[in-house]
């Protein structure tokens, strides 16, 4: 009767350990990924790529977030379909397994409510494990990584080393605002990116300073420009206070500031020498490769994986003893 007991307590724990761990149970090892790529494309529809190394035995491949199911297709590099499981929980898709191949197999498939579009600007959250690349269309010139600016210029997009969770925004349609100011002889242009309405801009030679009016807060505001119109160290002041800003250098003589206004007001970007006694700031110079990790819970799924074994080595005991 103990015994009885004893076992029923047993299948309880077990049900109970079962749903923790099921959405890291899969078929096969994790699988060899040669290449993990997210295309954006101006759209609500994300575009995800993987790339897989052949293996003689099945392998597991963990999917991004918000996978759209009917859209995934796994082929070989020839180009012929391939069978695969996959392994779903709370209601979405978590990995797929595949099956052996001798080439190696491309996964491709698609994520909703990833990316949005808001007054202009595409907002895309995206987080993966491993490092990953994130592409963009030829007319994106410009975005935002978590708030700092980066130019791609030749580059077709940037790896996420190591993995990680990153906020991805950039425009619909380039808001572009150029004035033209005089040094000394010369002529040059002054180039606004922004989706804020801006007014009364200013070159002073003097001060070797820049200053506008901008009208809405928490809005992007990108100022490219000949480095020596200014020079650097660049200080940006908002209201006379200094603000962060984020910079990026992609031509040899070119300078971008990108900074994000917490309120309406008159923004000054100008040398550090004129700017002595107001508080330091931090800049954040461009990120060509972007490393964040996202934490990870392999080892309690390990460890819940180890009790799972244990209570059905101790079950199989028991009712081995009820037998005899």
């Amino acid at each position: 009767m103990n015994n009885q007991i004893y076992l029923i307590v047993l299948f309880l724990s077990l049900v109970i350990v079962i749903p923790s761990v099921s959405a890291q149970l899969s078929v096969g090892e994790e699988a060899n990924q040669k290449l993990i790529e997210v295309e954006l494309n101006k759209s609500e529809i994300v575009n995800v790529k993987h790339v897989i190394s052949a293996s003689g035995n099945p392998v597991s491949v963990n999917l991004f977030e918000g996978v759209i199911t009917e859209s995934i297709i796994v082929k070989n590099s020839n180009g012929d379909e391939k069978e695969f499981g996959v392994v779903a929980y709370g209601g979405g898709i978590e990995s797929i397994t595949i099956f052996p191949s001798n080439s190696d197999i491309i996964i491709k498939y698609n994520l909703e409510d990833t990316s949005t579009l808001y007054e202009n600007l595409w907002t895309v959250g995206i987080g993966y494990s491993e490092t990953f690349s994130i592409l963009f269309s030829e007319e994106t010139g410009l975005f935002f990584l978590n708030n700092n600016i980066i130019e791609l210029g030749n580059k077709k997009g940037i790896s996420v080393n190591g993995g990680g969770n990153a906020i991805i925004q950039y425009y619909d349609k380039i808001p572009k605002i150029i004035e033209e100011v005089s040094l000394k002889e010369d002529k040059f242009n002054v180039e606004i990116i922004t989706n804020s309405k801006i007014d009364e801009f200013n070159f002073d030679q003097e001060l070797k300073s820049i200053n506008f009016q901008v009208n809405e807060k928490n809005k992007f505001v990108t100022v490219s420009m000949e480095k020596k119109l200014v020079g650097d160290p660049y200080v940006v002041l908002l209201n006379n206070e200094k603000i962060v800003y984020s910079k990026s250098v992609n031509k040899e003589n070119y300078v971008s500031l990108s900074m994000k206004p917490q309120a309406v007001g008159e923004i000054i970007i100008i040398n550090s020498e004129y700017t002595q006694g107001l508080t330091q700031i931090t800049s954040n110079d461009t990120l060509t490769e972007v490393t964040t990790n996202i934490p990870n819970d392999y080892s309690i799924w390990l460890v819940l994986g180890g009790v799972l074994i244990v209570v059905l080595i101790v079950v199989i005991i028991i009712m081995r003893k009820i037998k005899k």
